[in-house]
């Protein structure tokens, strides 16, 4: 009992219902206070539970290795290859179709042109060579004729054939100096279809003029020639030169 009073009073609350009740306070020593914490005021509706739930930063990612720098700088070097060379082939591809649709416009009226002058040189080569062709030829006809004179018998016969059966008064015009020749050859065919013959200066040698009531037939030789010139496509007359060849 002593060493509680030399302790000094112990503070006890009154009993309940005293009059000193409501006024009573009392001084509460630290050394009586197990654990504590100072209280702060947080916002209105939060728990200390959900305070103290607060999640925590997340940690700085780790930097990356110089091997791994080395592998990322390897990769976008090799994509960026990847992507310029699929680029300049198409870039490549675009200009070539461009430079053929330029160069075919530019070529297509040149070959046009370059084709119509070969055709029309091709047509000029080729009336060239018909009309030589067609002047050795006279020069053959010609010689022939010279050599051999009595060749004017048979073109008299080919040609009193030619007449018809029914025609009269059948007249032969040879040159003169072919007379004696077809009367050698041809007298007796000519004999047979009543025809007379006459000498006519005006024909050449070589060739006839055969003229009936029913029509004439042209046997000289200036004439047949004409007629197988034209055939040929060709102006070579029988005397003279042939007119020089126009440029189409």
């Amino acid at each position: 009992m002593s060493s509680s009073r030399s302790n000094g009073p112990r503070q006890v609350p009154p009993p309940p219902g005293s009059r000193t009740a409501a006024s009573y306070t009392r001084f509460i020593p630290r050394e009586e206070l197990q654990g504590f914490a100072s209280w702060m005021p947080d916002s209105f509706g939060d728990t200390p539970a959900q305070a103290s739930a607060a999640p925590e930063p997340a940690p700085a990612p780790a930097e990356p290795s110089a091997a791994e720098w080395q592998a990322e700088v390897n990769a976008a070097r090799q994509a960026g290859y990847q992507d310029g060379y699929r680029d300049g082939l198409s870039a490549l591809e675009s200009f070539k179709q461009s430079f053929a649709r330029q160069m075919s416009g530019q070529f297509a009226p040149l070959v046009q042109s370059f084709d119509a002058q070969l055709g029309a040189l091709e047509q000029r080569i080729a009336a060239s060579v018909a009309q030589v062709a067609v002047q050795l030829a006279r020069q053959v006809v010609r010689s022939e004729l010279a050599a051999r004179p009595a060749l004017v018998a048979q073109v008299a016969q080919e040609a009193v054939h030619a007449v018809l059966m029914s025609a009269k008064h059948i007249v032969v015009h040879v040159n003169p100096a072919d007379q004696a020749l077809i009367d050698g050859e041809a007298a007796e065919t000519l004999a047979a279809r009543g025809a007379r013959m006459v000498g006519q200066a005006s024909i050449e040698r070589g060739g006839c003029l055969v003229e009936t009531d029913a029509g004439t037939i042209d046997a000289r030789v200036e004439a047949r020639w004409n007629d197988t010139v034209q055939a040929l496509g060709t102006e070579v007359p029988w005397h003279g030169d042939p007119p020089p060849a126009t440029t189409p």
